[in-house]
């Protein structure tokens, strides 16, 4: 605990966080609808929810109520039409890829179904009928009948309250998730799975601090709940608490030294801790004891690119698509390396899973980002572009990007923090002058900066450390819904003392992801939004505006398929807009604050490396090092997209590349609008 009484868990969230999503709204004739189905009247409910799918084509419970009535009808070809039809509007609708599989197994099709019902449990676990049926499927010795079994038992101990909350969270409805859990833990205060589950819906809606807090005060109340004790590995690990998510995990590893759940959570956690050797140990350990698992060799994948062994890597990301086929995730670390050339074979591996129906939109996502980057190496760029293009069409459905609320809160920051503001402010902050920020927009070049200054002896190269975007959330607080957002606007209430405080915070908490150099980076490229509040409590520390070309940096995201964020990139519109809001934030930045910030080329660095380090390291007030131009050789881990590319010596062809596919390119040209013109001229 933090020494803190244990308040009651529902007292947490005085307020609903999330809004309601469109899809979350049932109107009383689906309400109807799904009424008459229960009752039996199927045709009637056929009739009226094909009458209002006649007249909304986007009503996703219409379209499913219609599936289902078919199906019930013994009309079997249809609903399978209705299905796909349901998933083109919706690709992760759980119960959809479930009508699949009751489709597939009344036809006597097994290998559809199990595969149509594990990818329904994959976006829905708590979707009984789903498991039932994979537990009847599956033969009786297999992990995945003792999988199912364990999922059946859990869920069947649900409070029917929470098991209701649990599939409408996973199917995205979570204002009416949260109030369902909510009102649930106002009778039941210590019921450890409903502080759980609310704890994950925290989680969903990126609000650790609460969600930490619930399942440090669940495992106060239980402490031998294993479920609650992984998801609070799984939040601190989320928030870089990682000592101690490290010791969270280390105590699930002493329940049960062989069991492989806790063995690999252990090992996550030792990896992120620096603990490479004793990760990788175990890593190789599930890999050789469980050889069908194929995300055990995807991890560990992941864990020796982060190390350097390339070669190594590429061979267990190759074990993991021969275990599972369509598994994207295998084919796009590959091409994520930057390095790796596809054969013949894996070309073909891929078209065929990207084309099948039984391949999971996740996966068919990452086919697609894998397929563009083979192809483009293979110099075939309109076919390359054809699957970045569809690639990033399936991600940006599956997101809620609002490319106009990012332009207001542009627009909040440049109307509050003024010159006249920062000339009024009070001094305060913290005296440290150890970070140095680096921001921009993804694929700017932050990487290769990072691994520049990180091969000199006095700065540490660290991570993109979520911690100021974390202090926004809670500047932002919670709200009513409809209101407006509290932040910037509550910098200006801010005192010297709570300035202090939050920068002293920073330091404090960032200790964790450095070793003995005074200084250190944090490369979050998104922190270009809040320099103004990083201004406030650091006022000490550098901050390096990572810059290229606009069409070369906005390709370059479009083409790429992050881990999580970045969600403006999944659109050539979205991603021109988002950079011309950069641009324009960074002059008002450089109006407001002279001298703050030092601003990098990509270009110029390719062209000449040794004056931008001079002129990088003057401005950090360190002493010139040879290593630094020498960065390749700098041995360290490194986790973005770019960590083959910065342990290889600089090279000019990746600087026009955008260039193979520019008649694609005219809506993103459109959209930089000013941001292209002022860079061309």
């Amino acid at each position: 605990m933090r020494g803190r009484p244990l308040r009651s868990p529902v007292a947490v969230w005085k307020e609903p966080k999330v809004t309601r999503q469109r899809h979350e709204h049932t109107s009383p004739s689906v309400a109807s609808a799904r009424s008459l189905l229960k009752a039996g009247r199927v045709s009637e409910a056929l009739e009226m929810s094909e009458n209002l799918v006649s007249h909304d084509t986007d009503d996703i419970e219409a379209r499913y109520i219609n599936a289902v009535c078919l199906r019930y009808l013994d009309r079997p070809d249809e609903a399978t039409i209705a299905i796909h039809a349901l998933l083109k509007h919706q690709p992760k609708h759980a119960r959809a890829y479930q009508e699949l599989g009751h489709l597939a197994k009344s036809r006597g099709h097994i290998e559809e179904a199990v595969s149509s019902y594990d990818q329904a449990t994959r976006l829905n676990p708590a979707l009984l009928a789903s498991w039932s049926a994979l537990l009847e499927l599956s033969d009786k010795n297999s992990s995945g009948h003792q999988h199912a079994a364990a999922h059946l038992d859990r869920l069947t101990q649900l409070a029917p309250e929470l098991l209701s909350a649990e599939s409408m969270m996973h199917e995205g409805k979570l204002f009416k998730a949260e109030q369902l859990c909510r009102q649930y833990l106002k009778n039941r205060p210590k019921d450890v799975e409903g502080m759980r589950l609310l704890a994950l819906l925290g989680m969903k809606l990126n609000i650790f601090d609460d969600a930490e807090f619930l399942l440090e005060s669940a495992l106060t109340f239980d402490p031998s709940n294993v479920q609650a004790r992984f998801d609070y590995v799984s939040v601190l690990h989320r928030r870089q608490k990682f000592e101690k998510s490290f010791s969270e995990a280390r105590k699930l590893l002493d329940l049960d030294k062989d069991n492989p759940a806790f063995l690999s959570a252990y090992a996550n956690e030792a990896l992120a801790i620096g603990h490479f050797d004793e990760a990788l140990q175990i890593y190789d350990t599930l890999s050789s004891s469980f050889p069908d698992m194929p995300l055990n060799h995807l991890v560990r994948g992941h864990a020796l690119k982060t190390v350097g062994r390339r070669e190594e890597a590429e061979k267990s990301y190759q074990r993991a698509y021969k275990v599972q086929s369509d598994l994207g995730d295998a084919y796009w670390s590959l091409a994520n390396l930057k390095t790796y050339q596809f054969s013949e074979d894996e070309f073909s591996r891929m078209r065929e899973a990207e084309k099948a129906s039984t391949t999971s939109i996740e996966d068919r996502i990452h086919l697609c980002f894998a397929l563009g980057k083979g192809l483009e190496d293979r110099k075939r760029f309109d076919e390359s572009f054809s699957y970045y293009e569809r690639g990033n069409s399936l991600k940006r459905n599956d997101l809620q990007y609002d490319p106009e609320r990012m332009e207001s809160e542009f627009d909040a920051q440049k109307k509050l923090l003024t010159k006249k503001f920062f000339s009024t402010l009070p001094e305060g902050g913290s005296s440290s002058d150890a970070p140095i920020f680096i921001v921009g927009l993804p694929r700017a070049g932050s990487t290769l900066l990072e691994q520049i200054l990180s091969s000199h002896s006095q700065v540490e190269g660290t991570l993109e450390l979520p911690n100021i975007l974390a202090l926004v959330h809670r500047l932002n607080g919670r709200r009513k819904l409809g209101d407006a957002p509290r932040y910037p606007a509550v910098l200006g209430s801010l005192t010297p003392q709570q300035r202090e405080e939050f920068g002293n915070r920073y330091i404090e908490e960032t200790k964790i992801h450095r070793r003995s150099a005074p200084r250190f980076t944090d490369k979050m490229p998104n922190n270009f939004r809040h320099i103004g509040l990083i201004h406030m409590m650091l006022p000490n520390a550098k901050i390096i505006d990572a810059r290229r070309d606009p069409m070369a940096c906005c390709f370059s995201g479009f083409k790429q398929l992050f881990a999580e964020g970045q969600e403006f990139t999944y659109g050539l519109e979205d991603i021109g807009k988002y950079y011309q809001g950069y641009v324009d934030l960074m002059k008002h930045w450089d109006d407001v604050l002279p001298g703050k910030i030092l601003r990098v080329q990509y270009e110029n660095i390719v062209s000449d490396l040794e004056t931008q380090v001079r002129r990088l390291l003057d401005f950090l007030d360190l002493p010139f090092e040879e290593a630094c131009l020498d960065f390749h050789k700098t041995e360290r881990s490194v986790r973005t997209a770019s960590s083959e590319q910065v342990r290889q010596p600089l090279y000019s062809s990746g600087v026009d590349q955008w260039r193979h596919f520019e008649h694609h390119l005219d809506p993103l040209k459109s959209a930089l609008g000013p941001a292209l013109e002022e860079y061309l001229s």
